[in-house]
């Protein structure tokens, strides 16, 4: 597992920009993951799960409840953006929610993240707002979209 959390944070270091102050630190990750209705997935730069000791170039952080799951994270490394991971990555996340017997998976992001013509490509749609929901590091409140996707 420790070979699993250094490889997410490797992810997570280089993908999220400090800007936006999405990333969660090794703590927050851990402590999620200690939860057994949380899982992750990890990808190489090939599509398929690394190697062990290889590193990740994706990764993805679900949390399962009854009937339902919630994407809370998802990074893909810069070098290996624009090459189907973040798809990929996606696809395995509901593909994993129906086998758990999942009806609907959820997300949330900024309002402005560029990732949000991918989310609709594999079926999400917008279900809310949150007005001023994120604190950016510089003071700044922006707004949440809640997206959710049938399964």
């Amino acid at each position: 597992m420790s070979d699993d959390l250094d490889r997410i944070m490797a992810v997570m270091d280089a993908a999220f920009d400090p800007a936006w102050g999405e990333a969660w630190n090794r703590r927050q990750v851990s402590d999620s993951l200690a939860f057994p209705h949380t899982h992750f997935r990890l990808l190489a730069a090939d599509g398929q799960p690394p190697d062990i000791g290889a590193p990740a170039a994706g990764f993805t952080l679900v949390r399962a409840a009854p009937g339902e799951e919630e994407l809370l994270l998802i990074g893909v490394a810069p070098e290996s953006r624009n090459r189907g991971i973040g798809r990929r990555l996606l696809e395995q996340v509901l593909d994993d929610a129906r086998e758990r017997g999942a009806e609907r998976v959820f997300l949330e992001m900024r309002y402005n993240n560029p990732a949000a013509p991918l989310y609709r490509s594999i079926g999400f749609e917008p279900i809310g707002r949150r007005r001023d929901y994120y604190g950016l590091p510089d003071g700044t409140k922006i707004d949440a979209i809640t997206f959710a996707c049938a399964l």
